[in-house]
């Protein structure tokens, strides 16, 4: 008994931190300005990016290998970072080009930092976090919305007071709307009782309301494929929100660490042409607001949930798609692990 729950324990602490093995948005690429340094912390590690010569975004740990500064305070020389306690200057794969401070310094050359996968689309920058059975960053395929010029995106960033699983469980519960969401502009029509059904996909699944469609946010779907995690949904939009079909979200939950997380959405709608230009005008104009406001009352009850709270939770019919959720992370975690044995088993021979 005592075994299993270390196991358990194990997979818990490692999901909390942040599954690994996937792309992630960590910045939207205004926020990544040319010849200055952005620190972000990720699954509890302290990284900093900035941008090359060539416009390339670069990440490495923000640790300079001389004494330990952190990278971020200092400055973009020449594509590369440059610590602003001696000047130490590092280049994107992390290994040290320059110690102005003593010429032919024995630095040179030798790679000292871990470097880090990154790629831009939507608006955003993202960046690949290796795990034990995916060292290697896959292709990046960014979902449709994306990179298609037929879908007009607005990419939105916030920091939220929780753990990135309280993100994840809420997209994956439509039903919550009827009641959280019942004074927005769109979530206050349909019914508030119903069930819901799970259908699997080739990467995923689709969790939605058995009797209702098109009225509220009544179905999402979640996709956890080769190098990916993200949720997406459809709000049926009225006539007076302009040009176009549903208003989509594609969102992201990001970890900070165990108690934190960026939260990404992308607000699309498949419009193109002078329909694109007059619901974009629109959207920020008079939308954008009403979003936030959704977005607000979401922060507000997930900031309420303790972080021990999935030990007390009695869950329902509803709740299908987030036990769904919770065991597709379970099993990624153990793949992750399981390499990770596989490889101190391994080095134990080798020695």
């Amino acid at each position: 008994m005592q075994a299993s729950e270390n196991v358990r324990d194990r997979v818990d602490d490692y999901i909390s931190r942040g599954v690994r093995g996937f792309w992630t948005p960590v910045a939207t690429s205004v926020q990544l300005k040319t010849g200055k340094p952005l620190a972000r912390k990720i699954m509890g590690e302290n990284l900093v990016m900035w941008r090359d010569g060539a416009g390339k975004v670069r990440c490495v740990e923000d640790f300079c290998p001389h004494r330990g500064a952190k990278l971020s305070l200092g400055n973009v020389q020449d594509g590369n970072i440059a610590c602003w306690y001696h000047g130490v200057t590092v280049d994107g794969t992390g290994t040290v080009v320059r110690v102005p401070a003593m010429p032919d310094c024995a630095l040179e050359g030798r790679k000292a930092l871990t470097s880090y996968e990154c790629a831009e689309a939507g608006g955003a920058v993202f960046l690949y976090m290796p795990s034990a059975d995916r060292p290697e960053a896959p292709a990046f395929v960014p979902p449709v919305e994306l990179t298609s010029d037929e879908w007009q995106v607005f990419p939105c960033m916030t920091n939220w007071d929780c753990s990135y699983r309280f993100s994840l469980d809420n997209a994956a519960d439509p039903m919550h709307a009827s009641y959280l969401h019942a004074s927005s502009f769109t979530l206050a029509y349909g019914s508030k009782q119903d069930t819901m059904k799970l259908e699997k996909r080739e990467h995923g699944f689709q969790i939605e309301r058995v009797s209702q469609q098109g009225v509220n946010f009544d179905y999402t779907e979640v996709v956890m494929e080769e190098g990916m995690m993200y949720f997406r949904l459809d709000i049926p939009y009225p006539d007076g929100a302009g040009p176009g079909g549903p208003f989509r979200i594609v969102g992201f939950a990001t970890p900070i660490d165990e108690h934190t997380h960026h939260s990404f959405f992308w607000r699309c709608r498949n419009v193109q042409g002078v329909s694109a230009e007059s619901w974009r005008f629109l959207y920020r104009a008079f939308l954008e607001d009403r979003h936030w406001h959704v977005l607000e009352q979401d922060r507000t009850m997930l900031e309420s949930i303790p972080d021990d709270a999935r030990r007390r939770e009695m869950l329902y019919q509803h709740d299908i798609g987030v036990s769904r959720l919770r065991q597709m992370l379970v099993r990624r975690a153990k793949e992750h692990f399981k390499a990770l044995d596989a490889q101190d088993a391994a080095g134990k021979q080798s020695a």
